[in-house]
């Protein structure tokens, strides 16, 4: 006889981090993955997007302009929703789904909710039926256990992105970001099918870190 399989062990948890330029989504994730690694029984795996993948690293060499149209444009907002939407399928049948197969935890840093945001954004339409277009391009995409928003002001996420001393990328003008971050704060009207939560960004990396991991163990309950 097979032995009985408990789906409630072995089901993995997927777990997005989203917010600004600047909000802190790389530094927490790797500091959510050490917390769990140490506390929680479950392996654990930090990815990104654009991932590291084919279509990912496409994407990369777009936002860092070492890859433009002619005449020496960027790709119009259609056509980035439409390369990250690619990116994310492979992402998630080649990286994501094999270790939640397994039971562990997959700690994305950012996912779908960024191309909602972004995308929407920076096509200078907004309104619902660019949103809609974004979100049917994204479907078949693996939906989040929990999305963990990171909410920083605007000038905040500014001054951390000027003291990483780094060319800025496509999206990073003040004024795209200040649109970002309004999206961001109402991430829950556009994604009413996920579990959305708003986590304050604002003040030392380890007191955002602790309010990070509340917000994973009010949705799990443990590590």
């Amino acid at each position: 006889m097979a032995p009985v399989v408990d789906k409630a062990k072995t089901r993995g948890r997927f777990v997005v981090i989203e917010g600004i330029d600047g909000a802190g989504t790389t530094t927490q994730v790797a500091r959510l993955a050490e917390r769990l690694k140490k506390g929680g029984t479950r392996p654990v795996r930090t990815t990104r997007e654009p991932s590291d993948g084919p279509v990912g690293t496409l994407v990369r060499q777009v936002l860092t302009g070492r890859i433009v149209l002619p005449g020496g444009r960027a790709p119009g907002w259609a056509t980035m929703a439409l390369l990250f939407a690619a990116d994310r399928m492979d992402h998630v049948e080649s990286d994501i789904e094999p270790f939640l197969s397994t039971g562990g935890v997959v700690l994305s840093d950012r996912y779908d909710a960024s191309s909602l945001a972004y995308q929407s954004v920076s096509s200078g339409r907004g309104g619902e039926a660019t949103i809609d277009w974004i979100r049917s391009l994204n479907r078949l995409a693996l939906r989040p256990d929990l999305t963990v928003v990171l909410d920083v002001p605007p000038d905040v996420g500014a001054a951390r992105r000027e003291a990483r001393g780094e060319a800025a990328q496509l999206y990073e003008q003040n004024e795209v970001q200040r649109a970002l971050a309004a999206f961001y704060k109402d991430l829950a009207r556009h994604m009413p099918d996920d579990r959305v939560v708003i986590v304050e960004a604002v003040g030392s990396v380890e007191h955002v870190e602790a309010r990070v991991m509340d917000a994973y163990l009010g949705h799990f309950g443990s590590p």
